[in-house]
């Protein structure tokens, strides 16, 4: 290889390095086997930031999440907009990651809006019970669609259930979830699903600054948690922890301090087409 070629592949190499590391920091683990939601564990959400030096903000960070979602410290506000979703059916793949099953789309699956940026829909997994709480109250059941922006930002669209009717989306992920039950990081397709399909119910939300709940618990994540908590079935429930087998009775982080942190409900102006 001439200078010149050489010249060329290290400058790629740079260029790939900038560009990729934002994405490389900001993700979820992949793998979960190294941490545990066990409080009394020597591994559990109380040491997640010992265990590895890029997870260090798990327990140093003062903008961590989950938070109790407290109407004393809520402003109302009209001026955050509408939750501007433009999703689109793409191809899936489900992963079980050890104390999560993770829905993945190949490509993305459309975008969401928050302002001015464009964040694109990469996957979804759930949480049980639900890890952010409402005046101290926790439900059944959360669900995290998790985006990522070109420049490698985050953001979170939480929706949070309680035990009733089914939902149609676990509904449809059902056999799936069997057929990966006790299968850690095997990737199973699943072929083409609409994010649509995530029923919303509400315009009204929550909006704060936080974290990922998961190592490496990377801040300054806009979360948007639905203010309507939905509906899932018992069985339902039953066969999300059943496909997880991870011998743990929740996959939840407790809640993390607010501090000073602004926390906010979008309620639409009746005046406003919305």
């Amino acid at each position: 290889m001439n200078n010149k070629s050489l010249r060329f592949s290290s400058i790629l190499i740079a260029l790939i390095i900038i560009f990729c590391a934002p994405f490389a920091i900001a993700q979820e683990v992949d793998d979960e086997h190294e941490f545990t939601y066990d409080v009394n564990s020597p591994n559990g959400p109380d040491h997640w930031g010992e265990i590895h030096p890029d997870w260090s903000m798990c327990n140093q960070g003062d903008l961590q999440s989950p938070i109790d979602l407290t109407h004393k410290r809520v402003q109302t506000t009209s001026r955050l907009g509408r939750l501007d979703r433009d999703y689109k059916p793409a191809n899936t793949t489900l992963v079980n990651r050890g104390h999560d099953m993770m829905l993945k789309w190949i490509g993305g699956a459309g975008h969401i809006h928050i302002n001015g940026t464009e964040y694109q829909l990469n996957q979804l997994h759930w949480h049980t019970p639900t890890e952010h709480t409402i005046n101290g109250r926790r439900f059944n059941l959360e669900l995290h669609m998790v985006h990522q922006s070109t420049d490698g930002k985050i953001a979170v669209v939480g929706i949070m259930y309680k035990i009733g009717r089914p939902d149609s989306l676990l509904s449809m992920m059902q056999p799936y979830f069997k057929a990966l039950s006790s299968t850690k990081d095997v990737e199973k397709s699943i072929g083409i699903i609409d994010p649509r399909e995530v029923k919303i119910g509400s315009r009204k939300y929550y909006r704060y600054i936080g974290s990922l709940t998961t190592p490496p618990c990377t801040q300054n994540v806009i979360w948007t948690i639905v203010k309507k908590v939905r509906t899932v079935s018992r069985a339902q429930l039953h066969t999300i922890r059943e496909a997880v087998h991870d011998d743990a009775e929740a996959n939840a982080r407790p809640v993390q301090p607010l501090n000073n942190r602004w926390l906010k409900l979008y309620r639409p102006d009746d005046h406003q087409n919305y």
